[in-house]
């Protein structure tokens, strides 16, 4: 079959103006870059391709019925985006995918519309698909679907779930794992500034600071080539990097130096815990396979890879156990805790113990990264991590739940919840519990908890978890909420 008839020339185009999620996820990612080119396979309209040929990058497409005569070319990274699931010959599907494939030279980007959107379309059943009212095809696929569809064609490639309904398969298993590292990576602690006068420092205060970044966030001396130029830099002053380090510590003070190094050191060792107790699921690398930056994270932290490994084996264990899970869960010093589960913003996550981290990672890489969820739900009572996403978190007082995605690790499926059309959906209470304290908006939340307590609305709580629910509570007694402040009612 020519690879030309891979894709039915009914296929209903991407129209958004803006650049559409998996693209979108790639750039994120760092998928795409300006040095990276990008062919769009099935490119519709082609509304990707101008955004990022107008945006600086090289990016071409092609389309059976937008694009027939345009070129079919190799690139750097294929995106394949919502084809696969307008086909509806299983065969002309799997040469769609293996024919994108065949262009990658890095990375092929699937997407495919998820089986909880199947509510949303009417039509009869026709194949392993609809056919809708509007005459189109739809397939529609479940996230672990989808993976085993993909990996079943395409076998030996490195697939990763980057969202619901999207996947990059990579050809070098290094890529894969750089990405893996990434996810799971804490952000380091702002450096500190210097507390004395140092010439040295003074004069080559850009190139002193890009080593501070990389020491604080890695926990250990750069390669020169992990420095991007600022080793080159430093060089032409006669400085090693070595040296460069010894006037790092001596303008912050060796004190504040040493505890910032081996906090750096203890946030790396548990990143490469969490990534390495994860990599498991996803064919863990030989030490030979490693990217080069990870090889020298693990040997500075853990001195060789199989004692790293066999460190990673040891937390993986525990999460199999569920007393473990709910001990770390009670132990928490992050996140708003029940008898049923632990709940963290999405920005405490890293603040997370290493065994937690492992929980929540293992659903990701079922469902890649939710986009819009902002709460992640830790279940205490069985292997379970639902993704919530509260629209309004930052600025309505008790945001309503939108949508959830829920992982089930042992049943390994995901299904998706959607509230927005409900007149009672949960909200959310005592904000700040959720979040880090350092977060933007934790005083505001932690100011109206306090109001409210002495209130006394937030007492027997199970009643006040809807919005009527609570609702109900604010008429009772008689206050009403303006923005983040708790405002007593006029009687009438």
């Amino acid at each position: 079959m020519d690879a030309t008839h891979a894709i039915p020339r009914h296929r209903t185009a991407i129209t958004r103006s803006h650049l559409s999620k998996p693209i979108t996820l790639a750039l994120a990612d760092g998928l795409i870059t300006a040095y990276s080119s990008l062919f769009d396979y099935g490119c519709g309209r082609g509304h990707d391709v101008t955004r990022l040929r107008a945006l600086g990058y090289d990016a071409h497409g092609w389309d059976p019925g937008h694009r027939p005569t345009a070129e079919i070319r190799p690139a750097d990274v294929v995106n394949l985006g919502y084809v696969v699931n307008v086909i509806e010959d299983p065969a002309e599907r799997a040469l769609a995918l293996q024919t994108a494939w065949s262009l990658a030279r890095d990375v092929l980007i699937v997407a495919a519309r998820p089986s909880w959107e199947e509510r949303t379309v009417t039509g009869k059943r026709h194949g392993d698909g609809i056919l809708t009212t509007r005459g189109t095809f739809q397939k529609f696929f479940t996230q672990e679907g989808l993976q085993a569809w993909i990996q079943g064609e395409l076998q030996g490639s490195s697939c990763v779930a980057a969202a619901p309904g999207i996947f990059y398969v990579f050809r070098d298993e290094g890529r894969a794992q750089s990405l893996l590292a990434s996810r799971v990576r804490q952000r380091s602690a702002p450096v500190r500034q210097p507390k004395v006068r140092q010439a040295l420092y003074d004069a080559h205060r850009q190139a002193m600071d890009r080593l501070h970044s990389f020491i604080a966030a890695r926990g250990r001396l750069p390669e020169p080539w992990e420095l991007n130029g600022a080793a080159d830099q430093l060089g032409a002053a006669s400085l090693s990097i070595k040296q460069a380090a010894a006037v790092l510590r001596q303008v912050i003070g060796p004190e504040e130096w040493n505890k910032d190094v081996d906090a750096a050191r203890t946030r790396a060792q548990q990143d490469l815990l969490v990534y390495l107790a994860l990599a498991a699921f996803t064919r863990r690398p030989r030490a030979s396979s490693l990217p080069r930056d990870i090889a020298l994270d693990i040997k500075a932290v853990f001195g060789s890879y199989r004692t790293a490994c066999d460190s990673a084996d040891q937390l993986l264990r525990r999460v199999a156990d569920q007393g473990a899970l709910n001990a770390a869960c009670g132990q928490s010093r992050i996140g708003k805790l029940t008898s049923e589960a632990l709940y963290v913003h999405v920005a405490a996550l890293h603040l997370l113990a290493p065994l937690l981290r492992v929980y929540e990672g293992c659903a990701r890489i079922l469902t890649g990264t939710v986009a819009d969820a902002n709460i992640i739900k830790l279940s205490r009572t069985g292997p379970k991590v639902s993704y919530l996403s509260y629209p309004d978190f930052d600025r309505h007082p008790h945001p309503a739940l939108a949508t959830s995605l829920r992982a089930d690790l042992s049943r390994i499926v995901v299904k998706y919840l959607d509230f927005r059309e409900s007149t009672n959906p949960p909200v959310l209470h005592r904000k700040e519990t959720f979040v880090p304290i350092d977060y933007p908006h934790w005083e505001k939340f932690a100011r109206l908890t306090r109001q409210e307590e002495r209130a006394g609305l937030l007492e027997a709580s199970t009643s006040i978890g809807t919005r009527e629910g609570w609702q109900a509570r604010l008429d009772e007694y008689g206050y009403r909420l303006q923005g983040h402040r708790l405002i007593r009612q006029l009687p009438v």
